[in-house]
C-alpha cells in the first residue's frame, strides 16, 4: 500500500489548483532575477514563505536548473521545523508526497541507508505533517526538473558537523541535488533587516556556518551544515539575489529577509586547463631529484595559479611501456596542490616499496599521468551488497577500512577491473583482507578524480 504524505499548504502559500500553480510559477520567473553566465549548481539555498513574498526570489535559483532537466533525478530537500520541536533529523515515512503538479516518489532505498545509521537521523512524520518549509518547493522542482525522486529532511536541534555528515552520505554525483530551505531575518524595520541580511550574505559567500546566529535564519542549522559541508569540498558560491518583504508584497515596517545562493563543485575544467603545468611540475621535480638528489621546490609562489596554491590532494602515476612503474599519492588534500604533486610525483619515481627507483637511464622511457582528486566522502551502507549498488563504475575511487587495514583504488583502475565484485575484491586483497571479508566495522569512503593522461618525453 501506498502512502502519500497530502500537502499541507496548497491554498494558503501556493495555489492549489495545478493550472494557477503553472500560471504563479510564470509570475516568479518573469520577477526573478536572471543570470545567464551561471552554470547548473550541486545546491541552492532557497527561501520559503508564500510565493508571492518569496517565490521570485527563490526561481532564481530554480531556473539556473532548468538545463539539467533529465540529468538531476535525486533532489535532498532541508528545511527547519517551525511546529515540532525535537532533536536531530528527520525523514518522512511517507512513500510520495502529494503536489497539485502530481505526486513526486520518495527514494527509500537511499532513506533507509541513512536512518540508522547516520547519527541523529531518524523517522517523525509529525515533523512533517504540517511543515511549510520543505513543501512549497515541490512545484518549483517539478516544473524545472520533471521526473525526480525526493529525500526530505526536517531538521531539529543539530549541529552543522551533523547536518554535514547526512549531506556526505546523501550527497552523490551529478544526478543528485541538495536545497537548503531557509528564510532570514523575521520582522524588522526595513533598514535593520538589509543589514542583518548582508551580514548573513557574506557568512554565506564566506562559506562560514559560525558567522550565522539564530535571529538571522530560521534555516540556520541546516544551512550551517551544508556551508561546512561546502567549505571542506572547496565549493565556490553565488548569490543570486537578497530582498525582502518590502521590496515584494508587504509594508517596510515589519519585514521578513529572503535570498538564494547557488553553490558549485571545484570544476573539472578549471583543473584540466592546468593539466600541461601539473605534469611539467611532476615532471620537473624528478628530473631535479635524478639530477641532484635534492627535492624541487614546492612551486606553492605567489605567481602559481591561485588553484595550485590551494590545498589539493593528488596521485602521480608512472608507466613503462605500458606497465605500472610506481604510484604515490595522497588521499586528502593537506597542502598546496602544486607541493603535493611535486612531492608525489618524486615518492612515485624513488620510493615506491614495489618498485626499484627510477633511474636516469630509463627516466626518458617513463610516461607520467596526475590524478587530482575530490574530497572522499564515507559511505552510509548496510552491507556488502549495498555497497556495490551504490558504486559508480569509471567514475568512484574507492578507499575501504577494517581496523588497521586500510586501500584504495583511483578510479582510473575500473579500466582493468570493470566489474563491481572484482573491483571490491582486488581493493580488499590489496588492504591485506581475504576478498570476501566483511565485518560491521568495515568503512568506505568514495571519491572522484581528474586525471591528466600520460605525458611522453
Amino acid at each position: 500500500m501506498t502512502t502519500i504524505r497530502p500537502s499541507a499548504v496548497a491554498g494558503m502559500f501556493y495555489p492549489e489548483d495545478a493550472a494557477q500553480v503553472m500560471r504563479q510559477l510564470e509570475t516568479c520567473w518573469a520577477d526573478a532575477k536572471p543570470h545567464p553566465g551561471l552554470g547548473v549548481p550541486k545546491a541552492v539555498i532557497v527561501p520559503h514563505a508564500g510565493w508571492i513574498y518569496s517565490g521570485a526570489v527563490a526561481a532564481s535559483a530554480y531556473g539556473l536548473l532548468k538545463p539539467a532537466r533529465g540529468s538531476i533525478t535525486r533532489v535532498v530537500l532541508l528545511g527547519p521545523s517551525h511546529r515540532v520541536a525535537f532533536r536531530g533529523m528527520a525523514v518522512s515515512e511517507a512513500d510520495q508526497w502529494a503536489s497539485p503538479l502530481g505526486a513526486v516518489k520518495l527514494d527509500r532505498d537511499a532513506i533507509a541507508r541513512v536512518v540508522g545509521h547516520v547519527p541523529m537521523v531518524g523517522t517523525l512524520e509529525q515533523a512533517h505533517a504540517q511543515e511549510h518549509s520543505l513543501e512549497v518547493h515541490l512545484p518549483f522542482l517539478q516544473k524545472v526538473l520533471g521526473d525526480f525522486s525526493l529525500i526530505p529532511v526536517v531538521v531539529g536541534d543539530a549541529t552543522p558537523e551533523q547536518v554535514a555528515a547526512l549531506l556526505d552520505a546523501l550527497w552523490g554525483g551529478p544526478e543528485t541535488l541538495i536545497v537548503v530551505s531557509t528564510d532570514l531575518s523575521h520582522y524588522l524595520d526595513y533598514a535593520s533587516c538589509r543589514d542583518l541580511d548582508s551580514r548573513t550574505r557574506d557568512a554565506i559567500e564566506n562559506l562560514d556556518p559560525t558567522a550565522l546566529s539564530r535571529e538571522q535564519a530560521c534555516g540556520r542549522m541546516p544551512m550551517s551544515g551544508l556551508l561546512l559541508a561546502a567549505r571542506r569540498r572547496d565549493m565556490t558560491v553565488a548569490t543570486l539575489d537578497l530582498r525582502n518583504s518590502g521590496d515584494t508584497a508587504g509594508p517596510k515596517d515589519k519585514v521578513v529577509g529572503y535570498g538564494s545562493w547557488a553553490l558549485y563543485e571545484a570544476r573539472a575544467a578549471d583543473i584540466r586547463d592546468l593539466g600541461p603545468l601539473l605534469l611539467e611540475l611532476a615532471r620537473t621535480a624528478i628530473q631535479s631529484h635524478l639530477d641532484h638528489g635534492q627535492p624541487v621546490d614546492s612551486h606553492a609562489g605567489p605567481d602559481m595559479p591561485a588553484a595550485l596554491r590551494q590545498p589539493g590532494a593528488c596521485f602521480v602515476t608512472l608507466k613503462k611501456n605500458g606497465q605500472l612503474r610506481g604510484c604515490i599519492g595522497s588521499p586528502q588534500a593537506w597542502r598546496p596542490l602544486a607541493e603535493d604533486v611535486c612531492d608525489n610525483a618524486v615518492k612515485a619515481a624513488c620510493r615506491d616499496p614495489r618498485f626499484p627507483p627510477v633511474t636516469a637511464a630509463e627516466w626518458p622511457e617513463v610516461t607520467l599521468s596526475v590524478s587530482v582528486l575530490t574530497p572522499p566522502t564515507p559511505m552510509t551502507i548496510t552491507g556488502q551488497d549495498d555497497l556495490l549498488a551504490q558504486l559508480r563504475p569509471g567514475i568512484d575511487g574507492l578507499i575501504i577500512e577494517d581496523g588497521t587495514k586500510r586501500a584504495l583504488f583511483l578510479p582510473s583502475v575500473w579500466e582493468q577491473l570493470p566489474d563491481k565484485r572484482q573491483f571490491l575484491a582486488h581493493l580488499k586483497l590489496k588492504a591485506g583482507m581475504t576478498a570476501d571479508h566483511w565485518s560491521p566495522t568495515f568503512r568506505a569512503q568514495r571519491f572522484e578524480a581528474v586525471e591528466i593522461k600520460p605525458l611522453a618525453h
